[in-house]
């Protein structure tokens, strides 16, 4: 995992407006989950030059909330696809809800022609800790390495029910959705794209 690295020149890091150079401010818990996914918290105008950087195709906002117009102005300008699956912010989500929202989010994941895409909720921390976690189960990982992950990210609030969530999500309901992307991949002879387990 790559947390966004500090620049190697005085001007790697920076960007040009109106003429005067500006640092490039990566969103709050911003971090590479695998090559091409991207997770953080909510952006703000001051973030914008540095996820330009990413030549993002997609994003996947988890909240219920409206998307920012700022946010919104800025996805349009780009023709970044905006996905919004949204979770009930709070403790206790509704559980049927949440493994729709994921579901959903993990198909826009696994799908390659999404890439790179940004996944993100208010805080980067539980809902989108809850869609990388479940992504990581699909990538076989222990389930120890997906709670420490998630932990680093909620820091001091992390949510018992969070953990719960991820340590029952079955990944065989992605089953039938993964040999359909893996059928289409196939057919059509791609040897440029690849599925990221």
């Amino acid at each position: 995992m790559v947390i966004c690295n500090p620049p190697n020149s005085p001007d790697e890091g920076m960007t040009m407006t109106a003429g005067r150079l500006e640092p490039l401010v990566p969103p709050e818990n911003f971090a590479v989950v695998e090559g091409g996914i991207y997770r953080s918290a909510l952006p703000i105008p001051a973030n914008f030059g540095f996820l330009e950087t990413l030549g993002l195709r997609s994003v996947v906002y988890l909240c219920h909330e409206p998307y920012p117009s700022s946010n919104c102005e800025f996805l349009a300008s780009r023709g970044i696809r905006l996905f919004q699956f949204g979770i009930q912010g709070g403790k206790e989500p509704s559980a049927i809800m949440r493994e729709h929202a994921i579901t959903r989010g993990l198909k826009v994941l696994l799908d390659v022609r999404n890439h790179p895409v940004l996944v993100h909720c208010k805080r980067g921390k539980h809902r989108t800790g809850c869609l990388v976690g479940c992504f990581r189960k699909l990538q076989s990982w222990c389930i120890s390495s997906v709670f420490e992950e998630y932990q680093m990210y909620a820091a001091a609030k992390v949510r018992p029910s969070d953990l719960m969530f991820i340590n029952g999500f079955d990944v065989s309901v992605m089953g039938l959705y993964i040999l359909a992307i893996m059928y289409r991949f196939h057919c059509c002879n791609s040897h440029s794209r690849r599925l990221k387990f």
